[in-house]
């Protein structure tokens, strides 16, 4: 017996035509916000402060989320909303300085009353939609100096601290919900319960942002994009661009040609991993360019990090139009394959190019309207020359990295390569700290390798977000034997994270790092010191350069 093929029903609005917009007021959890919603299962983006009313309703959003800040509302500076958004009549959560400014412009009134509450604080809550299945007592995460001490007109209080009288109000009439602390945090232990109850009972958010849901939709704007052209993916090995072309494959299958460039800078073997993968495990059609030399001698005498970035980034897509080029050539030259009864001739290149840029890559790059400062470069934005012969192709772009690891579960992919920690673009280049050579990347890719290794061994893999070596191109005096030295030092990085926007550093256990220093020293000519990088992001960045 045969069972029925059921059509998929589509939701009457895709999850991207009604998001919740997450209002950044420049607070450190504001990206926060935004995952903590998409794990919701509602699609959410972040915008700054400054979007104008016409603008949010343009965007259809089923809700507004107002992010926390650093400042007084108070302050000469202090961010502002545009006063029309309140007339919109969109279910709104203010969050601390977003809670805030909804009482200060509603007419309700802020104070600095001396009760400033941070970190844990136990809270009452007094009824109200937000505190629905939550027990009266709860933990919460706080983090303020100034207090509401009114609430907006006709809004009723439904929560409070021994510090703070408002901890939360409600006006349901008029869609308006605050609270003074952080319910994104892990600390606030129901916090996800209060973000669901405003998200599916007072916004009627559905939860359509899954996987699956992300695959179907991309696959049909790949499509609508690229119709019956080639296209080709910048493939590099890690997760992003993996994830990038298995979903550009499902949509447009044998148009798809990967382009995997050595440029030199991956881990050991690495290469050798991606080219197997792709030829034996997906069967898609890939090109490996050796191009080592090339981008060696491109990068000789280059020390800026910056610079180096965006010389790799040109690098990068001079190699892809010369392949686009060349692929193309070899189409010309094949026979023609009639079509419709006609033979249809080859076209002059190759259109599109895929990158696995993702939400996170734009924001850092200040790529949502001075939402974020710009940090530094990406390889896959803001490391781009300015004149690119190619449409790119983005499909990751919406997504948070734990997005895209799920994306990759759901097309098949192997474990080991989902879960692989994140690699820049760049590669090896920008963790040399000044001037790259052969030689260095020789001994920095066996550090590296050692430092994976043992990691692995202790079960810790999937714990860190992230565990490299770096190698400062300094030389410094030790002792091996009984002689004297002058090599270079190995620092080990290594830190937890959930997105890469905030990280700390990972307490390894001291038998770990010794086993790892000891190798490295032992193994490896060149080096004669490990240090280890115990900097938090921020204000470090994960990345050295």
């Amino acid at each position: 017996m045969r069972g029925e093929v059921l059509a998929f029903e589509r939701p009457e609005d895709l999850p991207e035509d009604r998001p919740v917009l997450v209002v950044d007021f420049g607070g450190q959890y504001s990206q926060l916000i935004a995952r903590r919603v998409r794990e919701c299962r509602v699609y959410s983006e972040l915008v700054s402060h400054r979007t104008p009313a016409q603008a949010i309703r343009a965007r259809n959003p089923r809700a507004l989320v107002l992010s926390g800040g650093p400042a007084s509302v108070y302050a000469v500076d202090a961010p502002q909303l545009d006063p029309a958004i309140w007339e919109l009549g969109i279910p709104t959560l203010g969050i601390c300085y977003g809670m805030q400014l909804m009482a200060l412009d509603l007419g309700g009134k802020v104070e600095r009353t001396g009760g400033s509450e941070f970190g844990r604080a136990d809270l009452h809550a007094a009824g109200g939609s937000l505190f629905e299945q939550t027990p009266e007592e709860q933990v919460v995460w706080m983090s303020h100096r100034d207090s509401v001490t009114a609430a907006p007109e006709g809004a009723r209080v439904v929560a409070s601290s021994a510090s703070t009288p408002i901890a939360a109000f409600e006006a349901p009439d008029r869609g308006l919900y605050g609270v003074q602390f952080h319910p994104e945090v892990v600390h606030t232990a129901h916090g996800n319960v209060v973000l669901k109850n405003f998200l599916y009972g007072v916004a009627g958010a559905p939860p359509t942002w899954t996987a699956a849901a992300v695959i179907e939709e991309q696959v049909e704007r790949i499509r609508a994009q690229v119709g019956s052209r080639r296209i080709l993916c910048a493939l590099s090995g890690g997760v992003d661009s993996a994830v990038a072309a298995l979903l550009v494959h499902k949509a447009v299958g044998h148009q798809l040609t990967c382009v995997f460039v050595d440029h030199g800078f991956l881990r050991k073997d690495e290469a050798l991993q991606v080219v197997e993968t792709f030829n034996g495990h997906f069967q898609v059609p890939l090109v490996h360019v050796d191009a080592e030399e090339r981008f060696l001698a491109r990068l000789e005498g280059i020390e800026d990090p910056e610079e180096k970035r965006r010389a790799i980034g040109e690098e990068f897509i001079r190699v892809f139009e010369e392949e686009s080029q060349r692929l193309a050539s070899a189409a010309r030259a094949q026979p023609a394959r009639p079509s419709s009864g006609a033979a249809q001739s080859a076209p002059q290149r190759i259109p599109f190019l895929v990158q696995g840029t993702l939400y996170s890559d734009v924001i850092e790059s200040g790529g949502t309207d001075g939402v974020a400062a710009k940090i530094k470069s990406h390889h896959n934005v803001g490391g781009l020359p300015e004149e690119v012969d190619f449409d790119l192709v983005e499909p990751l772009r919406l997504l948070f990295k734990d997005e895209v690891r799920r994306v990759g579960e759901e097309l098949g992919m192997p474990e080991k390569m989902v879960w692989r920690q994140p690699f820049p673009g760049p590669g090896l280049a920008i963790r040399i700290i000044g001037e790259v050579t052969r030689e260095r990347l020789e001994i920095l890719r066996e550090a590296d390798s050692i430092l994976q290794e043992e990691v692995r061994r202790a079960g810790l893999y999937r714990d860190l977000w992230q565990s490299f070596a770096v190698l400062p191109a300094i030389r410094s005096v030790g002792v091996q034997g009984d002689e004297r030295t002058y090599a270079y030092p190995i620092v080990i990085r290594a830190v937890t994270s959930e997105d890469a926007m905030t990280a700390d550093w990972a307490r390894l256990p001291y038998d770990l790092l010794e086993t790892i220093s000891s190798r490295i020293i032992n193994e490896i000519p060149g080096v004669n010191r490990v240090a280890l990088d115990i900097s938090s992001k921020p204000p470090s960045t994960i990345e050295w350069e």
